[in-house]
């Protein structure tokens, strides 16, 4: 392969495998592995965050009672 500039070799070994995909089914199944993965990532890292007391209960509370929706100006 030729070398893509700007693309670290992770990204380059990605766009290799992405080159492979035929179907959309092909394209489906390794959007799905690769959500699977990020997914557990996520799960360990919370898990950890969790263990180490950097998150508990009352912080899952206020994330659910924060506002975070942008305020729109309307033209009067």
């Amino acid at each position: 392969m030729e070398q893509v500039i700007g693309l670290n070799a992770a990204q380059r070994e990605f766009l290799q495998l992405l080159g492979r995909i035929k179907t959309k089914e092909e394209l489906d199944e390794l959007r799905k592995v690769v959500c699977e993965y990020y997914a557990r990532k996520i799960d360990k890292e919370m898990d950890q965050l969790w263990a180490d007391g950097k998150w508990d209960n009352e912080k899952n509370e206020a994330i659910l009672k924060e506002h975070l929706r942008t305020p729109y100006k309307y033209a009067k």
